[in-house]
């Protein structure tokens, strides 16, 4: 093993050692960022009275490591995008406390800090959370055999916004963004979208969300091309989504429009509802006894990304 005081210079931060602990902190960029400029901008960090870690305002994107026990290990991995609108990222709920739970189904797990949209550290807001999920996606694939994945079998996973994000790189990919983007695929294998963020449309969109991304007025164009269930074709990835029907934040009918959508173009597409659970439950639904994460295994196993 290297020794930590060469990890720390060339940009990694080791946290733990243990299987299904944070192991690495992995910074997206070496050199300068894309879209981004010099800015007073600091990262924060805040915890609500009874809520999980949130944090905003990021500038420098990076991804954590959570690698399950390498006797249970089968090479598929998922880069998790925390929800938040577009405004903060809840790192916990809708991170790390997921990233374990794949663990122990042999899921190698990559938390994605991405930079959240902001007029002052970026000259093109609408691009920035994109430009670092398709990094993760390069990222990950170039270390494959470093965590002992298969570079096709890497998956994205998003909750709320960070279900949009993740909803954007699984059908954006033909076209990645950013100058020089390089030879490697930004194509997920596959798309897991938990009460995601899907359309921008008046009729569907959650407008904080849409608000941060596009700002007060976007243009119709913008609109259509971030609205995820227009952009949908035979190549977008097989797709799992879960909602709760009486989510007050984010309408179920933007998971039905990416599942309608799905099924014209021949997308493999499973999806489960509950009629309650509202917004944000992250792992555990407390309205129900059913786990989603054992549906996802069940997905998983049956599309063969659980076999060794």
């Amino acid at each position: 093993m290297k020794p930590l005081s060469f990890l720390r210079a060339v940009g990694f931060v080791l946290l733990a050692t243990s299987p299904g602990l944070a192991q690495q902190v992995i910074p997206l960029y070496t050199g300068t960022i894309p879209d981004s400029k010099p800015s007073a901008m600091q990262e924060t960090s805040l915890t609500p009275p009874g809520g999980s870690l949130r944090v905003s305002a990021v500038v420098q994107p990076n991804l954590t490591v959570f690698l399950p026990d390498p006797a249970t290990a089968n090479g598929t991995a998922v880069i998790i995008c925390p929800g938040g609108g577009y405004g903060f990222l809840a790192v916990d709920s809708e991170g790390s406390e997921v990233a374990k739970r794949l663990n122990l189904m042999g899921v190698a797990a990559f938390v994605l800090k991405y930079r959240l949209p902001n007029d002052l550290s970026q000259p093109d807001k609408t691009i920035a959370p994109l430009l670092d999920a398709q990094q993760a996606l390069r990222l990950v694939r170039q270390q494959a055999a470093q965590y002992h994945i298969n570079p096709e079998r890497i998956g994205l996973m998003g909750f709320s916004a960070g279900g949009h994000l993740a909803s954007t790189a699984g059908t954006h990919f033909a076209q990645p963004v950013g100058p020089s983007p390089g030879p490697v695929s930004v194509r997920p294998a596959f798309l897991v979208l938990l009460y995601p963020v899907i359309s921008f449309s008046d009729s569907l969109a959650h407008k904080g969300s849409r608000y941060n991304l596009l700002g007060k007025t976007p243009a119709a164009e913008q609109v259509r091309l971030y609205s995820n269930e227009l952009q949908v074709t035979a190549q977008t990835p097989p797709t799992f989504l879960v909602h709760a029907q009486n989510d007050e934040w984010v309408r179920v009918g933007n998971s039905l429009a990416f599942y309608q959508a799905c099924l014209r173009h021949g997308v493999p597409v499973e999806m489960h509802l509950y009629p309650k659970g509202s917004h944000g439950f992250g792992l555990n639904n407390k309205t129900t006894k059913d786990q989603w994460p054992d549906r996802l295994r069940n997905w998983l196993d049956a599309n063969g990304w659980l076999t060794k």
